[in-house]
């Protein structure tokens, strides 16, 4: 068998030879299967019989060396994927990445023992079953929601889309999965914003660019205090260009109702996507919050490129849609009702569309208001 001596030879070793001739018998009939490639029926039923009763009998070492072996062949029948899961310790990880095929049993088998490492590379696979992603997402792991996040064959949708967008808001290294994925609503990532790299905060935004949202319960405080919209930029101008942030925070936690710490990250972001927000929807005009902007970012080589971008979001993102975002670091809103068909955004992303549908054009316009607001800037600063 598998260019070895006949079945019945392999047979009398075992029962004549001991423990130690069985080890050696059992890490040479792996290894001969394992190099054989695809195995004819007849052969994968003798190796079966064989390897059967070769594991029992052979030591510790010997079955894991053994079934580590076994795990590289090209084709395993359910006993022996079962035998390998059974006997090689310490690599099962490993087998359960790099294993072509997977059969479901053994998937269900490593998920229904609470096993997290090797469930949580289980969801790192390509070839999963409704069954075992199902299994997979009732599993409360971080790991595991981890390994589907950034599980580029799953589509996030329904159950699953839901069940992520929660696990976002718990684990920030979900969320930064999510963040990088194109398939995913950046939208849903709302609370977990402010553990977003500054990249990914600016994506949050621009999903909310061309698009209806529910009323947001924050929106009557901001309606009353929109009359007094041109004093709230000037005073905040007023408190960045003097570096005065803690009364920035003090400031914003009056306007907003969001919590001091809350405040204080928003006035201490020098990249200005949270202060964006805040200043959208509360109606201001690209010019106006600009100057604000100007002033409350920090002064590098991308800072005209930044503004630049934050130039085209005034247009493209509604105040209302910003409010909302608002609620949602509030924990007001579900937003999962961004799934309804009518707060879709208007201008679906598709294969045709070119994937930097927002982002600035270059605009004479808008680089010589930023070039004017920072000399203005400058001159106060000084």
């Amino acid at each position: 068998m598998l260019g070895f001596q006949p079945y019945e030879t392999f047979q009398l070793l075992i029962e004549t030879g001991g423990v130690d001739r069985t080890n050696t018998l059992l890490i040479a009939a792996c290894d001969a299967y394992a190099r054989r490639g695809k195995p004819t029926p007849p052969e994968m039923e003798q190796f079966e019989a064989l390897a059967g009763r070769l594991f029992p009998i052979a030591g510790p070492q010997a079955r894991a060396k053994g079934a580590a072996i076994l795990g590289r062949a090209e084709m395993l029948s359910p006993a022996l994927e079962q035998l390998v899961v059974d006997n090689i310790g310490e690599d099962l990880n490993g087998f359960l990445a790099g294993a072509t095929e997977l059969s479901e049993p053994t998937m269900l088998e490593i998920i229904a023992r609470y096993d997290v490492p090797g469930a949580a590379t289980i969801a790192a696979r390509s070839d999963l079953s409704n069954v075992v992603l199902a299994k997979l997402f009732q599993m409360n792991s971080r790991k595991v929601y981890r390994a589907l996040a950034s599980n580029l064959a799953i589509v996030p949708r329904g159950a699953y889309l839901s069940a992520l967008a929660r696990s976002a808001q718990m684990d920030h290294l979900v969320a930064e999965s999510l963040a990088k994925r194109s398939d995913f609503d950046a939208a849903l990532l709302a609370p977990a914003f402010f553990d977003l790299s500054d990249v990914d905060r600016v994506k949050v935004i621009q999903a909310f660019a061309h698009r209806e949202t529910p009323k947001a319960p924050i929106s009557k405080t901001i309606e009353q205090l929109t009359v007094a919209n041109q004093e709230l930029t000037k005073a905040l101008m007023k408190l960045f260009s003097e570096n005065r942030r803690p009364e920035v925070t003090r400031l914003l936690s009056q306007i907003t109702g969001l919590d001091e710490v809350r405040c204080g990250q928003i006035a201490h972001d020098v990249t200005g996507a949270s202060l964006f927000v805040i200043l959208r929807a509360f109606g201001c005009s690209a010019y106006d919050g600009l100057k604000v902007l100007i002033h409350a970012t920090s002064h590098d080589s991308e800072r005209s490129r930044a503004l630049a971008d934050f130039a085209t979001l005034f247009g493209n993102v509604s105040p209302e849609s910003m409010a909302y975002l608002m609620s949602a670091w509030r924990g007001e809103v579900n937003l999962l009702e961004l799934n309804k068909p009518e707060y879709k955004p208007f201008t679906e992303t598709s294969r045709r569309t070119p994937s930097n549908t927002l982002a600035p054009a270059h605009n004479p316009v808008v680089d010589q208001a930023i070039e004017a607001l920072a000399r203005i800037g400058a001159r106060r600063a000084g």
